[in-house]
């Protein structure tokens, strides 16, 4: 299947006002619905729509439309193009970020500062469209709202895909493996305040219910052997 020429409906238009072609043959040249070409041709469509001529363009030679009018079952064909475009390289640059949800990318850098600190700048940048100013301000703690700021994950709020934090995340840990290690260890080891104080006071807590049962047990001893003494009296 070929592609569609530039500005297919205006093509449209100008194939059905100067050709005897078919709608089936306009409509697939146009890659339009054979119901929309119909429209055209009464009217009811394509309004204010300045027809285009497609050979004038370059986009169709004047003896394929001719092949076209004597037989109805040929497939118009484009026109080879003599001018060859470079291909179109991805632009690189910070991810557009919608504005509706700019006021949540202050949340979701705190989210990966935390819990991504293998994360580079411009990683964290690509992710969810941000300055190096800003990075700086929320690891600082010197950003404006930073008393207000909650970690928030990217890929919940929609500031990008999973798919990308993951190569991210993967990458900076490649690069990065040190800071995966330190967050490793903060995850697994309790600070001492933890470890010495409610956990502490429990297990005292234990041992004093049990000191109280063993108490209880020498006192029921006693007063036992009270009674067998009297019972021999």
């Amino acid at each position: 299947m070929s592609n569609a020429p530039l500005m297919p409906k205006a093509t449209a238009v100008w194939l059905v006002e100067n050709t005897s072609l078919s709608f089936a043959q306009i409509a697939d040249f146009c890659k339009l619905h054979e119901l929309e070409v119909k429209a055209v041709a009464d009217g009811d469509a394509a309004q204010g729509i300045k027809g285009l001529d497609p050979i004038t363009s370059g986009q169709i030679t004047r003896e394929e439309i001719e092949r076209g009018q004597g037989n109805p079952n040929h497939r118009l064909q484009l026109a080879v193009s003599k001018v060859r475009l470079p291909p179109v390289k991805p632009r690189k640059g910070p991810r557009y970020t919608p504005v509706s949800r700019r006021q949540d990318r202050p949340n979701a850098i705190l989210w990966l500062v935390r819990n991504h600190p293998e994360l580079k700048d411009t990683q964290i940048i690509r992710l969810v469209g941000t300055t190096k100013s800003t990075i700086a301000a929320i690891r600082d703690r010197t950003h404006w709202n930073a008393a207000n700021l909650t970690p928030a994950d990217p890929v919940t709020l929609g500031l990008c895909s999973q798919i990308d934090l993951d190569f991210e995340v993967s990458k900076g840990a490649k690069a990065n493996p040190d800071a995966v290690l330190r967050r490793e260890e903060e995850d697994t080891l309790l600070p001492a305040e933890i470890t010495t104080g409610e956990d502490a006071a429990a297990e005292e807590r234990e041992l004093d219910v049990e000191s109280v049962f063993a108490k209880l047990k020498q006192l029921k001893r006693d007063d036992t052997d009270d009674d067998e003494d009297d019972d021999r009296r």
